[in-house]
């Protein structure tokens, strides 16, 4: 009980001392503490604290599905294009949510089975179901028609990937820890703390940022383009900007390079017109392509479209060497920077609209940090008076356990750069309350000891080694349920749940570990014969 050597002491107050100097900056307003010019580890506060935007995004199913048979018809082109043998089709059609195609030679037909089996690939989870039926239809069409399994699937997939695009965006924003989790199987929830306008917010994860680049089909006529019916193998896209008045622009269906082959995009200034635009480059691939396509393609034009709408045609008076190229147009500095950031952070997989959104404001956030710290005041304030009247000279062991408790909480949640909400204050209050339980235990055990004629040492001996394991074993308890919580719980749940844990830690450390050693260092140096508690 006594032996307690000098490097134990050392590290134990080492620790301490170390995790009370890093919750020191999250006691002082962040205004301060960014004059100092260092980059000290803090408390982020929650949505719920600090205000900021609500979004619940919602993905378009629709979307998901166009974009898979628009997937699917490019494979289908190039594998039935591929030698050995050649197989010669018709247009590929994707009226009605299914692709169809005819084939100009119907003795070719397994042939082209054989192939879309390969591409449509096998089966989707265990139940084996395929992604998409095969079906021939008067012995030379071929009909793929998705599946509800392939179509689940496949919205799962864009969902975790959107999820993450999502994340990457706003982590561009420069904003402390976001929230981002997906709700059911096709929203995304998202808070951002600190953001008192959500438009910007809304802007820049509702832009799809799908781009490609695309050559002009010259051969369209004005009378094709007002009708919306573009030539065989093309399409027809709003195109706003169109220098000769006409909103409109046929392009070639297949992309000769798209944005998933970038490796980078930034807001710049024009060096001829001093406007904003953005300067992309292309990774290695894509730079080889790019450079290709343009050399094949002197003195035509191209699109560059952006969500299914184009921005821009230039000319190709040259091949375009070097990787990059620059999207000009009518941007202001924040616009291009936003494009910027959507095109960095790769495509959405899928559209998404706002289906709700909120806003908190700062105030009410600052009455909850207000409250809280009353709340850990008054609970600070009865357990010490408590804890002072029953147990002297060992309560006064347990209250200062109790101080530093508070003190190293804070400073392991700004080591780990937690989030503190308005649940989290209730664990960390709740914390407080039950963090001299242990002290209780100890104490009223050294009692006993005392009743029954121990000594001095041998009673606290014991009170200390006998009442451990009921504190172990009344810890793990607690940290079961708050283990739970973390792992099932999301929001303000997984906020109470990690306050509450780490408050489970300290405190064993604390009332244990501390006041054992505090205690032992009490009866080394003054041998009572008998103690007052």
């Amino acid at each position: 009980m006594l032996d307690f050597p000098r490097w134990k002491v050392a590290s134990i107050w080492l620790t301490i001392a170390v995790l009370c100097a890093l919750a020191i900056p999250s006691l002082i307003p962040q205004r301060i503490t960014d004059q100092w010019g260092i980059n000290l580890p803090r408390i982020n506060l929650g949505l719920d604290l600090a205000g900021g935007s609500y979004l619940l995004l919602e993905a378009d199913v629709n979307d998901v599905a166009s974009n898979r048979l628009e997937a699917m018809r490019e494979q289908v082109q190039t594998e039935m294009r591929r030698q050995d043998p050649r197989i010669e089709i018709g247009d590929i059609s994707t009226r009605g949510g299914r692709l169809s195609f005819l084939l100009r030679d119907p003795s070719q037909v397994d042939a082209a089975r054989e192939r879309l089996l390969a591409i449509t690939g096998g089966g989707v989870g265990m139940t084996g179901q395929r992604e998409w039926d095969i079906q021939v239809v008067d012995s030379s069409r071929l009909v793929l028609t998705p599946t509800p399994a392939g179509l689940n699937q496949a919205v799962d997939t864009a969902m975790g990937d959107a999820t993450e695009v999502v994340r990457r965006r706003i982590d561009e924003l420069g904003t402390r820890e976001p929230t981002i989790i997906r709700q059911g199987s096709n929203r995304i929830v998202v808070q951002v703390p600190g953001l008192q306008n959500p438009q910007a917010l809304k802007d820049l994860l509702g832009k799809t940022a799908k781009l490609e680049f695309k050559l002009v089909d010259e051969t369209a006529t004005p009378q094709q383009l007002a009708s919306k019916q573009a030539p065989a193998g093309s399409q027809v896209l709003a195109y706003p900007t169109n220098p000769s008045g006409i909103p409109l622009i046929a392009v070639k269906r297949s992309a000769i390079i798209t944005g998933d082959q970038l490796s980078d995009a930034r807001m710049e200034f024009s060096q001829q017109t001093n406007e904003p635009q953005v300067a992309i480059t292309f990774d290695s691939q894509g730079g080889r392509k790019f450079a290709r396509v343009t050399q094949e393609n002197v003195n035509k034009p191209f699109a560059i479209i952006l969500d299914n709408q184009v921005i821009s045609a230039p000319n190709i008076n040259e091949p375009i060497t070097g990787g990059r190229a620059q999207i000009s147009g009518s941007f202001t500095t924040e616009s291009a920077n936003a494009l910027a950031i959507a095109l960095r952070s790769g495509k959405l997989p899928v559209a998404l609209k706002v289906v709700e959104e909120s806003t908190v404001g700062p105030d009410l956030g600052a009455e909850s940090i207000k409250a809280g710290i009353l709340a850990s005041a008054v609970a600070v304030a009865l357990v010490v008076a408590f804890m002072l009247v029953t147990y002297g000279r060992f309560g006064v062991y347990a209250n200062l356990a109790v101080v530093i408790n508070v003190f190293v909480i804070v400073g392991v949640l700004a080591l780990i750069g937690g989030t503190l909400t308005l649940p989290g204050i209730a664990g960390f209050v709740l914390t407080i309350g039950t963090a001299v339980d242990a002290n209780v235990l100890i104490n009223e055990r050294i009692r006993e000891e005392r009743h029954r004629g121990r000594s001095v040492v041998q009673a606290v001996e014991l009170g200390y080694s006998e009442a451990s394991r009921t504190i172990f074993e009344a810890n793990m308890t607690h940290a079961i349920s708050g283990i739970i919580m973390f792992l099932l719980g999301s929001g303000p749940v997984k906020g109470f749940a990690v306050v509450l844990l780490i408050g489970i830690a300290t405190s064993v450390f604390t009332a244990v570990l501390f006041t054992r050693m505090l205690t032992a260092g009490w009866l080394r140096r003054n041998k009572p014969k008998t103690i007052n508690i």
